[in-house]
């Protein structure tokens, strides 16, 4: 009798109590293995390359790598895997820019256990599972796809506004901008709060999600 192969799942997280009860949970269900564990992107990346899971619980606020910059990353090293971010944050934002760049769900870690459970089959049957709370988002989404801005905001930036905020939506810091444009911290500073301003723009995920639908990650 041939019995069908456990999801082989690789849990990402810096907080080691939190990794060690989804292992526990995990292990714990006939068709689930937890096949490794990661603290920090860096760890992630490099055990998601060498274990090629099934599934990735992904924590996006490792403390080394943005979610958006790991989320990329990750699916050149595990191409097959799918994400599921599993998040403190229950924040529209994090969902849209979550779901542009990969992930296929999207949990927030106060959910119930068997709401996880119930998400990582979803995902391994080819289904795209969002906590229930949050599909509103998406049906907002629909909506205002329909009704679309007569004017962009991007346009009133100067080049160099749009050079330093087009890499703080990638994922770099403010050191590494100045490094690449030659510019001191403080300036770029500067032109970030400046072009947070003039796009309307308060959080680093509001502008990763007006980055992402006007296109700018790709360029």
């Amino acid at each position: 009798m041939n019995r069908q192969a456990p999801i082989r799942i690789l849990i990402a997280d810096d907080h080691a109590v939190l990794r060690a009860g989804l292992r526990l949970l995990l292990n714990n269900q006939p068709d689930m293995q937890a096949v490794g564990e990661a603290s920090t992107a860096r760890e992630t990346l490099e055990k998601a390359a060498n274990l090629q899971p099934d599934v990735i619980l992904l924590d996006i606020t490792m403390p080394d790598m943005s979610g958006l910059r790991i989320l990329r990353a990750l699916q050149e090293r595990a191409p097959l895997a799918r994400i599921l971010v599993l998040t403190m944050h229950a924040d529209e934002d994090y969902l849209r820019e979550a779901l542009r760049l990969g992930a296929v769900g999207y949990v927030v870690k106060s959910a119930a256990d068997q709401e996880l459970l119930a998400a990582i089959r979803a995902v391994m049957r080819g289904d795209v599972y969002i906590h229930p709370s949050m599909t509103r988002v998406l049906l907002e989404d629909l909506v205002s796809a329909h009704h679309p801005p007569t004017h962009d905001p991007w346009d009133d930036l100067s080049e160099r506004e749009q050079q330093v905020i087009r890499r703080v939506a990638l994922g770099y810091t403010n050191r590494e901008i100045a490094e690449q444009l030659h510019l001191s911290v403080k300036t770029v500073e500067t032109y970030r709060a400046r072009a947070m301003e003039k796009l309307g723009l308060r959080t680093r995920a509001q502008l990763v999600q007006y980055a992402a639908r006007r296109g700018l990650l790709n360029e």
